[in-house]
């Protein structure tokens, strides 16, 4: 097999669309100039982590190529997603797979949980229909399932974490290079959450992942490697002990500060972080799309887009860091949350 110089490659790659507001049409930027890298010679868990509305799905749907961009490059395998011909798009359909956020919408409720593995071994042409039993029952094993479990059962007789583990091993059917796997435990009851997060570190041995998620406590666990983004930014990007556990970004940092603590004393601090809702307008506004919430803001933050900064092995969008300073941002947000208590 030939070398490949990365197993995924994002490149300026952005998605604009045009949202009506009354009479007149706005173009918004869902994702705006990111870059990114999965490399080829190890597999690893890269998480996109964020607000609704960050961009973080429509990020994953250009990387599927369920959604065309609209400037940038985003190559796999050293070929051109963009560009596929019939052929190189039925490869890179087995060699990337989706797993879905809710696993109820996924399976029909009139149709056996079986019938949707049997199927894809069919659509990808990874079996004779007659020995179609073993790619399906070597994915379920995978998952931590088993045949009879899942033979002849409808969605509803099945728990959300077993439907979810059958949608995983569904992507694993085609043995892919890289799954994208959207919110995958958002819909699960918190007792089933860390399981399946469980089965994507086991999984790493197999393939990498793209895991998307606004629940920074899974990504910190599941994570080799965490984009943190904001208003079709990436504004933080890095190894996941560093992004997430000494972030340097105002906007991570105010992520993690709205992390519940595990200390019922600690709480009332975490309570007071507000995030604001989602606005078009933020989008369309010069300057850093962090700046109407941050409380280092600087004069340049309000005009200027802030450009990505390498501090170490993390790059920060932020102009914090441009004079190679190294802001107290940790003291200044425990600062911030302490001086609103009681």
């Amino acid at each position: 097999m030939a070398e490949h110089s990365a197993l995924l490659k994002v490149e300026d790659l952005s998605r604009v669309f045009t949202v009506r507001r009354g009479l007149s049409s706005v173009r918004q930027a869902a994702v705006d100039h990111v870059n990114l890298t999965l490399p080829a010679d190890r597999n690893e868990i890269l998480t996109l982590a964020g607000e609704s509305g960050s961009g973080k799905t429509t990020l994953a749907r250009m990387i599927l190529g369920m959604q065309q961009p609209s400037s940038g490059r985003l190559h796999f395998k050293d070929r051109d997603v963009t560009r596929l011909s019939g052929s190189e798009r039925a490869w890179f359909r087995k060699q990337v797979q989706p797993v879905f956020q809710d696993p109820f919408a996924t399976f029909s409720p009139l149709k056996r949980v079986d019938s949707y593995l049997y199927e894809t071994v069919a659509n990808y042409h990874v079996a004779p229909r007659r020995q179609a039993d073993e790619p399906v029952a070597r994915a379920l094993e995978a998952v931590g399932l088993s045949f009879r479990e899942v033979r002849g059962r409808y969605p509803n007789e099945l728990s959300g974490g077993q439907l979810q583990r059958v949608s995983i091993a569904r992507a694993l059917i085609t043995d892919p290079a890289l799954l994208i796997a959207d919110e995958p435990v958002s819909m699960l009851d918190a007792s089933l959450r860390m399981s399946v997060v469980n089965l994507f570190r086991e999984l790493k041995s197999r393939q990498s992942v793209v895991y998307i998620t606004h629940d920074l406590a899974t990504a910190y666990y599941a994570s080799d490697r965490v984009a943190v983004m904001l208003r079709g930014w990436i504004v933080e990007l890095g190894p996941v002990e560093e992004v997430l556990g000494a972030p340097k970004h105002p906007y991570t940092q105010l992520l993690k500060a709205s992390v519940l603590e595990p200390d019922p004393r600690q709480q009332g601090a975490a309570e007071r972080v507000t995030l604001s809702a989602f606005d078009t307008e933020s989008f369309a506004r010069t300057g850093c799309r962090f700046a109407d919430r941050c409380a280092m803001v600087m004069d340049r933050c309000r005009t200027i887009e802030p450009p990505d900064v390498p501090v170490g092995d993390v790059a920060v969008k932020c102009h914090l860091y441009v004079d190679g300073e190294q802001p107290q941002l940790q003291a200044a947000a425990t600062t911030r949350s302490s001086s609103s208590g009681a």
